[in-house]
């Protein structure tokens, strides 16, 4: 392979979207054993939110009652996430999320997290990378980049700060 100079820039970031997801209490369905589980199962149903566009391409919207967040806790430190819900946008158009995400933090904030108290987002790393489904061509654009994002979990909610990758 030729050494050719590069001037390859690292990547920059755009605020897309927040989302303020609303959920309820955790169902804790026990240790799993499968082919690509290793941990505990525990589900969080989403049941709404608000959706607040930052750029001018994308309008404002709300989060369906209609979706679910599939976690594997790992370790009593680190959860690997699954959560899949619809967005359905003031223009009338819908969005389905697939959002991946790893959320870790020392032992004490991870359990002050599940018993619903407010840990500082600061202590927690919870980043994220979701794809998504559109209807039609008119945000067809939100299908042909990669997206990255960081979290924060409040006692009733999620909020997701979402980025393109420029």
């Amino acid at each position: 392979m030729s050494h050719i100079a590069s001037t390859i820039a690292a990547p920059a970031l755009r605020h897309i979207f927040t989302f303020d997801v609303s959920v309820t209490p955790p169902i804790e369905a026990g240790t799993v054993i499968g082919l690509n589980s290793r941990g505990r199962r525990r589900i969080i149903p989403i049941t709404g939110g608000v959706v607040t566009s930052h750029v001018a391409q994308l309008p404002n919207g709300k989060v369906v009652n209609a979706g679910a967040d599939f976690q594997i806790v790992v370790s009593d430190t680190c959860t690997d996430l699954d959560a899949r819900y619809m967005l359905e946008l003031d223009d009338g158009s819908h969005i389905f999320v697939m959002n991946r995400a790893l959320r870790r933090g020392s032992k004490e904030d991870i359990a002050a997290l599940v018993r619903g108290e407010r840990v500082d987002p600061a202590r927690i790393y919870f980043r994220c990378v979701p794809q998504f489904e559109v209807e039609g061509t008119k945000h067809q654009w939100l299908t042909e980049s990669i997206f990255v994002g960081s979290g924060e979990r409040a006692p009733d909610g999620v909020k997701i700060r979402i980025f393109e990758v420029l």
